[in-house]
């Protein structure tokens, strides 16, 4: 039986009772309010038995969410912890990959000076040969231009003699040999 439920009767058996005149005191029925008292007595262990499961159950519920929740937390700090190595990677990773492309941009600049440097010195030499060679054809034009130059005179010859007619002496040509390569010019 309900404790509240037996309290209630016990008030109840009390106000039925009858007031004692000019005093506080009540009669009330003994056997009944006894028998209420017996109820109470049987009832309470049970209401106190009852409370206890109910403690003990709050209690277990309690540490099931004290666990929870500390599970809960560590997982949360392992995934936190996995988020900062994935960010961790990320960043090397990121770092990696500029350092791989500054050193690609580097060497890229080194091949791209020699590989200027290189066609520097090559047209510088190719310069100087077509210089060579360009020399070589002008004095040849100038060569094959001018004109011959006269032979040596005679001794004079009194005026009455009549003055030998000389044919223009033939043009002395040379061959001339063009090469664009210094070492064959040297040969000519």
């Amino acid at each position: 039986m309900d404790i509240q439920h037996l309290v209630d009767r016990l008030e109840d058996l009390i106000d039925e009772g009858r007031h004692i005149p000019f005093s506080k005191n009540t009669l009330i029925d003994e056997e009944r309010a006894l028998e209420i008292i017996d109820q109470m007595r049987i009832s309470i262990p049970e209401e106190i038995e009852k409370a206890a499961r109910v403690l003990a159950q709050r209690d277990r519920i309690l540490a099931q969410a004290n666990e929870e929740a500390a599970r809960l937390v560590q997982l949360a700090r392992e995934r936190g912890d996995q988020m900062v190595d994935r960010e961790a990677l990320v960043q090397a990773a990121q770092n990696r990959a500029a350092n791989i492309v500054e050193a690609a941009r580097q060497e890229a600049e080194s091949i791209t000076g020699d590989a200027d440097g290189y066609v520097l010195d090559t047209l510088s030499g190719l310069e100087q040969q077509l210089a060579k060679v360009l020399s070589v054809v002008r004095n040849g034009i100038h060569q094959v231009s001018a004109p011959p130059e006269p032979a040596a005179s005679a001794p004079a010859t009194p005026v009455s003699q009549p003055a030998p007619q000389y044919a223009p002496a033939p043009l002395l040509r040379q061959s001339v040999e063009v090469s664009a390569n210094p070492s064959d010019e040297n040969k000519a």
